[in-house]
């Protein structure tokens, strides 16, 4: 049995008649570059998040430099993340003239709460939890640390669309949030497309300027921007995607909660904390014998993945002493040669989760 990693054509398969017929109509429209498809898709995915602002943009990076940017971050600032994620956290943060400031991870790979108060220095101005793999970021107990400390925090939800924390969404904490729509994302567009969202007009109206060459009206430019605009096409479709998206959800929980009931005990899995909604936009176990388990598992069919194989303060872009850094980022460093996302997708079946699980057993722990 062949289970890839993330599926993408079964999703369309299941919604092709009304991706066809949105792309259609922004074909019939030659609505191609912003437009009312995106003004649409902002309207419906800022009611889906309870915020009032949401502004679209070309990709989630884009999405997370032009808000540092909108918030006047920049030369000599120094910004808080997290020393797992994608790289598009720090090198946002590094694009406007700021300092990324890494903090070690707990064990479920996020931010260590318990360790940003001995980053803060008087050059702190921002931090950037990251809700890796779906799984949502204390944000009560972040905000209470941003609070203290004066902090803007910027939520990077590009893998936690629908995730909650007590019920309040992921990106409704914070002063503003970033979200990808990727196309293997829990929420993907059929190209590279992102959005911003926040409750604070005078960072929305900038944001938008910004991605917009700077303007505000046509050829009014109040400053020099950037070309960061959503196509119609790729509304259109995260417009039909959109309405799913729960649904989608719930069936990430439950094939997570079926990965959770064939594995072995001995696998470490997720471990979600009480009050907390993971979306499961990657389902990510550890193991002593990593890279042994994922050729083991591809000799069968199954494709795996790891997010991510080199903790962001070891990279050469970064890193100065590579002993010094194994030793001041201990837990980023055991995880990432340890961590293995296994395929997960709303669409796998019970009879794939049950044959990937197997093979998991089946090499041991």
């Amino acid at each position: 049995m062949n289970v890839p990693f993330v599926d993408l054509k079964a999703q369309y398969a299941s919604l092709k008649n009304e991706i066809d017929g949105a792309i259609e109509s922004v074909i019939e429209k030659t609505a191609f570059i912003g437009g009312d498809f995106a003004s649409r898709f902002e309207k419906e995915f800022g009611d889906f998040l309870g915020q009032e602002h949401v502004v679209a943009c070309a990709n989630g990076t884009d999405s997370l430099e032009i808000l540092l940017q909108s918030a006047g971050i920049g030369q000599g600032d120094e910004v808080i993340v997290p020393a797992i994620s994608w790289i598009s956290t720090s090198e946002a943060v590094t694009s406007v003239g700021a300092k990324p400031v890494f903090v070690d991870v707990d064990q479920n790979n996020l931010i260590d709460l318990n360790k940003i108060e001995s980053k803060i220095t008087s050059k702190t101005k921002a931090i950037i939890p990251v809700h890796l793999y779906g799984y949502p970021v204390r944000m009560d107990v972040l905000m209470a640390i941003a609070k203290k400390h004066n902090l803007f925090v910027m939520e990077d939800c590009a893998q936690s669309h629908g995730a909650e924390v007590f019920g309040k969404k992921a990106g409704t904490f914070g002063d503003c949030s970033s979200f990808s729509f990727y196309p293997g994302k829990n929420l993907g567009a059929y190209g590279d497309a992102g959005a911003m969202a926040t409750n604070n007009n005078d960072l929305a109206v900038t944001a938008r300027a910004i991605a917009n060459h700077g303007q505000i009206g046509k050829h009014n430019h109040i400053m020099e921007g950037r070309n960061s605009r959503m196509d119609g096409i790729q509304a259109a479709i995260l417009g039909v995607k959109l309405k799913y998206l729960n649904e989608w959800t719930d069936s990430r929980i439950k094939n997570a909660a079926l990965y959770n009931k064939y594995l072995n005990a001995g696998i470490v899995r997720p471990q979600v904390e009480s009050g907390l909604k993971h979306v499961y936009h990657l389902y990510v176990i550890q193991h002593n014998r990593r890279d042994e388990l994922a050729s083991f598992l591809k000799s069968f069919g199954i494709e795996t993945a790891i997010h991510y194989p080199t903790p962001l303060p070891l990279m050469p872009c970064y890193c100065k002493n590579m002993d010094e850094a194994k030793a001041d980022y201990p837990n980023a460093t055991n995880a990432s040669s340890r961590i293995l996302s296994l395929p997960m997708y709303a669409e796998l079946t019970e009879e794939q989760i049950q044959f990937v699980a197997s093979k998991v057993n089946e090499f041991g722990e």
